[in-house]
């Protein structure tokens, strides 16, 4: 027996489990770049425009897959598959999700550095306290790798000029 659905004159509703279009929550991304990296038809994009201090994680719904990766490696839970299907637009920008978000500005050269400032807040929210000295490390977070690894290296030979052989 043969059946006719009547869509799209009615609504079809999907299976709880189908994967659909994946949508950002915005409120809830870092701006890692996991989902982008994980993404195989490269349907997700980090962008960071260090001339204004911003990044953006581009999601263009019509390359995407909905092979869930993005949402399997997403540490803050802020991408996720949803039960929608209907893709079809006029216009393609209609299923692209812009996400910005702002680049940590270094404390010591006041350049923009690759990492954002939700990404800083996050580790600082999840890192034990017992394990690490709070005031040292919230001094270092602010500072671009740049800055880390000369300040690493002076210290270095710093210490090495206070050695008595």
């Amino acid at each position: 027996m043969a059946v006719t659905l009547k869509y799209p004159f009615v609504k079809l509703e999907a299976p709880p489990e189908y994967r659909g279009i994946p949508q950002i929550d915005a409120t809830l991304c870092i701006g890692c770049g996991a989902c982008v990296n994980a993404c195989p038809p490269d349907a997700l994009l980090r962008i960071d425009d260090y001339n204004r201090g911003v990044r953006e994680i581009v999601l263009d719904v019509g390359r995407c897959i909905r092979c869930a990766r993005c949402e399997e490696v997403c540490p803050t839970g802020a991408i996720k598959l949803t039960n929608l299907f209907e893709a079809a637009s006029p216009d393609r920008m209609d299923h692209v999700e812009v996400v910005r978000l702002r680049l940590v500005k270094c404390k010591n050269c006041g350049r923009y550095a690759d990492f954002t400032e939700r990404q800083v807040r996050k580790a600082l929210q999840i890192l034990p306290e017992e394990i690490i000295e709070r005031e040292a490390l919230e001094e270092k977070v602010w500072i671009c790798r740049d800055c880390r690894r000369k300040g690493t290296v002076d210290g270095t030979i710093e210490a090495s000029k206070e050695v008595v052989l």
